[in-house]
């Protein structure tokens, strides 16, 4: 179940590198319950993301290919 997004990332022009940074530099500046919202093109990168983050500090609550433009989207809820 997809939920507005309380930060919004577009990533798909970026190196994998700077985009595992900017999505951490956001997400350590969220609040709990706050939702990010990624999008980018690199499946790597979306595997990756969901490592870099420390372990059960987010809840997966959406993720998603998007086949107009060869992307994906994903959404995470930060936990306390």
């Amino acid at each position: 179940m997809e939920q507005k997004a309380d930060y919004r990332l577009d990533l798909r022009g970026a190196i994998t590198p700077i985009t595992l940074l900017k999505a951490t530099e956001v997400f350590r500046q969220m609040k709990c319950n706050q939702v990010l919202e990624v999008v980018g093109r690199d499946s790597d990168t979306r595997n990756d993301l969901l490592k870099v983050l420390p372990p059960l500090s987010f809840d997966l609550i959406s993720s998603e290919e998007i086949a107009e433009d060869m992307s994906y989207r994903i959404q995470l809820k930060k936990r306390r």
